[in-house]
């Protein structure tokens, strides 16, 4: 099912008190075509992702996958100012090579870092952003 097209809906026939009916009728049942679309097309593929009984999209209308459109960043900014993932969050490494070849870098940002550790073997690390350089979090002891 398709999203309604405003293209599809013509006012030539219906903009004007002298416009005949019997031509009006066509118009008129195109643009009821697109209604039905716009209706028929809550939770369906090139629809819309409809609202359930908590005013929440469904887990099943989400896609697996967010990517922005543009060569700009993917932004999540709710009201709380708080983020919240549950379960686990899984960042692609990146050698300390990669992270320094970035160009888009901001005070703040995290990554996992395959080879930052501080010993020789360049052991894996989390690595945070100060501005002005990569610190290093050492993965240090297993957990039990």
């Amino acid at each position: 099912m398709g999203w309604a097209t405003s293209s599809n809906v013509s006012t030539n026939n219906v903009d004007d008190g002298t416009d005949s009916p019997a031509s009006a009728r066509a118009d008129i049942k195109a643009a009821f075509d697109e209604l039905k679309n716009v209706i028929d097309g809550k939770d369906t593929a090139n629809g819309v992702a409809g609202l359930n009984g908590s005013s929440k999209i469904a887990a099943s209308q989400i896609p697996d996958e967010l990517n922005s459109s543009t060569s700009t960043n993917l932004t999540l900014d709710p009201a709380t100012g708080k983020v919240k993932i549950e379960e686990i969050v899984n960042l692609k490494p990146q050698t300390v090579s990669q992270l320094n070849a970035r160009s888009d870098l901001e005070e703040g940002d995290v990554a996992y870092c395959s080879d930052g550790g501080s010993d020789s073997a360049g052991e894996p690390c989390i690595a945070v952003y100060t501005g002005s350089s990569w610190k290093r979090v050492e993965l240090t002891d297993n957990i039990a």
